[in-house]
C-alpha cells in the first residue's frame, strides 16, 4: 500500500485511462484527479472493484471499475481538490486501506484488500435468492417482499411457520410506498386486506421461510452464493451517485428535463424533487393532498408534449400536473363515486396528449382506465378491457403509442394489449415466455413497445407492424427487470429490483452488457438521457434516498 501527491498522474497511467475509455481519452496523455492498483493477497490485481470517492462536505459519489490489471483511474474533470473517503465493493472482500485521501493535483492510491468476515451482510437480494435452497417457483414469492425491504431482513430474523403465516396478511396491510422506517398502513379494503400468499400457499410459505431463516440455526445452513465480479465491458463505465438531504425520499421515477435538470416522484411522500447534478443541490416542491387520511406518495412521472410534468398519485386517487416554468402544481382527483379505501392511481400518461387532448391512467384496486380531457376537466371511465373473444386483460403498465392509443402490460398474467383511443376496441396478444409478468415500458421512434418481462427475467419488443414480440433473457438470474428504455442509438436499456445491476441490450448483436452499482439499489423505473452522443442512463434508489446517473464510456 503507497499514496503519494503527483503532478502529472497519467505520464505513469496513461495506458490504463485509453483503455478504460475516458471521456477525452486521446493518443495524447491524460491526467487523472486518482489512480491507482487494487490487489488482495489472495488474487492478486483484482478486475472488477468498484472505487467509490466522495469529498468531504459533498452529496455527491463517483464510482469507478477497476480493469483486468486491478488499475482504476478517476477523471480530473470529475474530482475536485479536497479530502476524500475512499469506499470499494467486491463481494467476499473489504478494503483494508487507504480510506482516504488528500486530492490535490493528482494524487494515486494503490487499495489493499482482504477477505470479508461477514460475508452475509454484502450478498444482494437476487444472491440471497440464488442460494436460498429449493426450486425457482418455491422462491418466487420472496420477489414481492423487496418492494418493502431487503431479503437479508427476512432470511436473518427468527420467526417460526406460526408467526411467519400471522405476518402474511400484517405486512398487505401497508402501502407499497412503505419502508421499515417509514411504514403507511392502509385503510381496510380489499387492497388492505389481499395478502401476498393465502391458504396452502401461506402455509407452505412459512415453512419454508421458518426452515431456511435463523428460528432454529445460529447460522445458515446453506452454502451463500454470489454473482462474479464485472469483467470485460461491464467494467468500463462511470457511476455518479446523488444523496437525497431528506433520509426518507423514495425516488421511485426519475426525469431529466431539457434543460439538464432531473426530477424524481417520491413513493412515500407528496413532493416532486428537482436535482441540478452540476451542483448537486436538490429542490422539493409539494404537489397536492387530495385524501390526507390515506397513505402519501406519488409513482409514475412522465412528460408531457408542452414539458410539463404529470404524476400517478396512488392513493390519493387522482394525478397531478407540474408546471417546470412556473414550479406550481394541478391535482386532478377522480370523481367522487368512482373512488372507494383502495382506489389507487399507479400510472398516468400524458406522453402523446397533443393527439387527442387527453391524458390516460388507471385505478389499480380494479385495473379499469381512465381518461382526463386537460382542457375541460372532464372524466371518462373507459371500462373493463375486454377483446372482441371477451379475453380480459388487467394492465399495470400504461405507455401510450404515437397515436396516443394505451398498451396493456399485464402484471399479474402472460399478455400485453392494447385499447384504441378512437374506437376503445382491445386487443390482446400472450408473450412466447410463460410466466413473463410484462411490468413497465416505452415507446421507440419507430413506434414500437419496449418492455420489461419481470417473471421471465428479459426484455422484449413488440412491432405493431408484424405483430409480433421478440424476448431477450437476462444473462443473470433473479434479474426481475421493472422497467425497460430505448436510447435513440437503438440500445435498450433496464435495472434490476434484485441484484444491484443495470443491462445495456443492443438488439442488433443481441449483446447485453450488465453494470453492478456501487451500493444496494432497489431500482423501478429507468430513463436514458439520449441528449448526447453517447447514452446516459438515470435512475432511482428506491430505499437508498439518492439519484444515480449510470455512464458506458464505450
Amino acid at each position: 500500500m503507497r499514496l503519494r501527491q503527483i503532478s502529472l498522474v497519467a505520464s505513469v497511467f496513461g495506458g490504463a485511462l485509453l483503455q478504460a475509455g475516458l471521456p477525452g481519452a486521446s493518443a495524447h496523455a491524460q491526467s487523472a484527479a486518482l489512480s491507482g492498483q487494487v490487489t488482495s493477497s489472495d488474487e492478486g490485481p483484482m478486475e472488477g472493484v468498484l472505487v467509490s470517492a466522495r469529498r468531504d462536505g459533498s452529496s455527491i459519489t463517483t464510482t469507478v471499475v477497476s480493469d483486468d490489471k486491478g488499475r482504476y483511474a478517476f477523471p480530473a474533470a470529475r474530482m475536485e481538490p479536497g479530502r476524500y473517503t475512499i469506499a470499494i465493493r467486491a463481494v467476499g472482500y473489504k478494503l483494508d486501506g487507504p480510506k482516504s485521501v488528500d486530492l490535490q493535483a493528482g494524487a494515486t492510491a494503490d487499495l489493499q484488500l482482504s477477505k470479508a468476515k461477514n460475508l452475509a451482510a454484502q450478498l444482494s437480494n437476487g444472491e440471497w435468492l440464488a442460494s436460498l435452497p429449493g426450486a425457482d417457483k418455491q422462491k418466487a414469492f420472496l420477489t414481492q417482499c423487496v418492494g418493502c425491504h431487503t431479503l437479508q431482513r427476512v432470511v436473518s430474523s427468527t420467526h417460526d411457520a406460526a408467526e411467519f403465516e400471522q405476518l402474511f396478511p400484517r405486512m398487505a396491510r401497508y402501502s407499497p410506498g412503505s419502508t421499515p422506517q417509514h411504514p403507511q398502513p392502509l385503510l381496510p379494503g380489499p387492497r388492505g386486506e389481499r395478502p401476498a400468499v393465502t391458504g396452502a400457499a401461506a402455509k407452505a410459505a412459512a415453512e419454508f421461510l421458518a426452515g431456511v431463516n435463523m428460528s432454529n440455526a445460529e447460522t445458515w445452513e446453506f452454502p451463500l452464493k454470489t454473482l462474479p465480479r464485472p469483467r470485460g465491458r461491464s467494467t468500463k463505465v462511470i457511476v455518479t451517485e446523488y444523496d437525497l438531504p431528506r433520509k426518507d425520499a423514495q425516488p421511485h421515477d426519475v426525469v431529466v428535463a431539457p434543460d439538464g435538470q432531473v426530477w424524481y416522484s417520491d413513493f412515500g411522500s407528496q413532493f416532486v424533487g428537482e436535482l441540478d447534478p452540476k451542483s448537486g443541490k436538490v429542490t422539493d416542491y409539494p404537489i397536492p393532498l387530495l385524501k390526507a387520511e390515506q397513505p402519501r406518495g406519488s409513482l409514475d412521472l412522465e412528460f408531457d408534449p408542452d414539458g410539463n410534468l404529470w404524476v400517478a398519485m396512488m392513493y390519493q386517487a387522482g394525478i397531478t400536473r407540474f408546471d417546470r416554468k412556473t414550479k406550481t402544481a394541478q391535482g386532478f382527483a377522480f370523481p367522487k363515486e368512482w373512488q372507494s379505501a383502495s382506489t389507487q392511481a399507479s400510472m398516468v400518461s400524458p406522453s402523446h396528449m397533443n393527439v387527442d387532448g387527453k391524458v390516460w391512467t388507471n385505478n389499480q384496486e380494479d385495473h379499469s382506465h381512465y381518461r382526463l380531457e386537460v382542457a375541460t376537466g372532464r372524466w371518462e371511465n373507459m371500462g373493463e378491457a375486454k377483446d372482441r373473444a371477451c379475453k380480459q386483460i388487467s394492465a399495470y403498465g400504461m405507455p401510450t403509442d404515437q397515436q396516443n392509443n394505451v398498451y396493456l402490460l399485464e402484471f399479474g398474467g402472460t399478455s400485453i394489449g392494447q385499447r384504441n383511443a378512437r374506437t376503445n376496441e382491445v386487443a390482446i396478444w400472450p408473450t412466447p415466455i410463460a410466466g413473463s409478468r410484462p411490468r413497465r415500458g416505452r415507446i421507440d421512434e419507430q413506434n414500437r413497445l419496449w418492455f420489461a418481462e419481470y417473471g421471465g427475467n428479459g426484455i422484449a419488443m413488440f412491432d405493431p407492424a408484424t405483430q409480433k414480440i421478440r424476448e431477450w433473457q437476462l444473462p443473470t438470474a433473479w434479474s426481475a427487470p421493472y422497467d425497460v428504455a430505448p436510447a435513440r442509438n437503438g440500445e435498450v436499456w433496464t435495472a434490476s429490483m434484485m441484484n444491484d445491476q443495470v443491462a445495456r441490450l443492443d438488439p442488433r448483436t443481441d449483446q447485453i452488457v450488465e453494470y453492478l452499482l456501487p451500493r444496494p439499489t432497489n431500482v423501478r423505473r429507468v430513463f436514458v438521457d439520449s441528449s448526447a452522443d453517447r447514452p446516459v442512463l438515470w435512475i432511482g434508489s428506491n430505499h437508498g434516498a439518492s439519484i444515480v446517473k449510470v455512464e458506458p464510456l464505450d
